[in-house]
């Protein structure tokens, strides 16, 4: 027998739709014929599908946690844990990896954030039918800090505050050539969606202002390694605005120089976009104390950064 305690974020909810939340690998049919044959419990008494749960009742589910766990599929079976940067009780930092999609889209089915997070919190990732959800974008080729809402009011919170631009986000880049000076500052306007040519044609082009400022760490005769600070949330910005004034970002395989990505592929091993969300900082949704969340550069970032003869970053 498996026991699961009522705690506030269910109060108030049925039955039913708590076990289809909590152990949603089951088809709701088995539930009603668990509840119906008294496998399932309230306070130790026959319980009623539409009953309304109190905080304290204990739910006692009569089978074995791998019989409701459900069948794993091949890509659960390869799904890794996040790795937790930072975690309470309202929201969740990860250090995502380069590769992952944040959400499902065309194509995307399966491996992304989403799935990866929601596993991994199990039955806490829903809370009065809220599903915890990233707060923030990130490209899937961009590694780093992404920020998960755990909590309906967190993500309202966290919503106003990155529309308001009111969190600091900083990301590591290494982009093609040199620069004359130390620091600077991209402030291109950038159109809201990247459109095809006919799309132009037909909808014109919705351009909104971008602003991404920059400061060099270190560089050889052939590249830079940015500190990029983004004071907008644009659409592939980081990629757009360093394309646009043309020093790309390598390993770009969309706005970059393909020939150079060639290059510093074959001499350096850089295998993947070298674009990384290295700090995020933002009020806590439950008091408004500021949350400081760091991500260190990926061993495989570093060691192109030895290749290529440029400084290594401390975590």
């Amino acid at each position: 027998m498996i026991v699961y305690p009522v705690g506030e974020d269910f109060a108030g909810i049925r039955l039913d739709k708590y076990l289809r939340q909590l152990l949603a690998a089951v088809p709701a049919s088995h539930l009603f014929k668990m509840i119906r044959l008294k496998r399932v419990k309230v306070n130790g008494r026959r319980a009623q599908p539409g009953q309304l749960l109190v905080v304290g009742d204990q739910i006692e589910v009569r089978a074995r946690e791998e019989d409701l766990a459900g069948p794993k599929s091949p890509d659960a079976r390869r799904q890794v844990a996040p790795k937790v940067l930072f975690e309470d009780d309202w929201i969740m930092a990860i250090d995502k990896p380069p590769g992952m999609a944040v959400h499902p889209g065309t194509g995307i089915t399966t491996g992304t954030v989403v799935d990866v997070v929601r596993a991994y919190l199990g039955p806490r990732a829903t809370r009065n039918e809220f599903n915890a959800s990233p707060a923030h974008r990130l490209d899937r080729d961009t590694s780093g800090v992404l920020l998960i809402a755990k909590r309906r009011r967190a993500m309202v919170h966290l919503t106003n505050v990155f529309t308001a631009r009111a969190a600091k986000k900083r990301y590591l880049a290494l982009v093609k050539g040199t620069f004359s000076q130390r620091n600077g500052r991209v402030d291109i306007p950038l159109a809201e969606h990247e459109q095809s040519l006919a799309s132009r044609r037909k909808r014109g082009t919705n351009l909104q202002e971008a602003k991404t400022r920059w400061q060099a760490l270190d560089r050889n005769d052939e590249v830079t390694l940015l500190r990029c600070a983004i004071e907008t949330g644009r659409n592939h910005q980081i990629r757009r605005h360093f394309s646009a004034i043309e020093h790309p970002v390598v390993g770009d395989a969309k706005h970059g120089d393909f020939h150079f990505n060639r290059e510093a592929k074959a001499r350096w091993g850089l295998r993947r976009l070298f674009l990384h969300a290295e700090h995020l900082e933002f009020p806590h949704p439950s008091d408004q104390h500021v949350v400081v969340i760091d991500a260190p550069l990926p061993l495989e970032l570093k060691e192109v950064l030895s290749r290529a003869g440029l400084a290594q970053l401390s975590p």
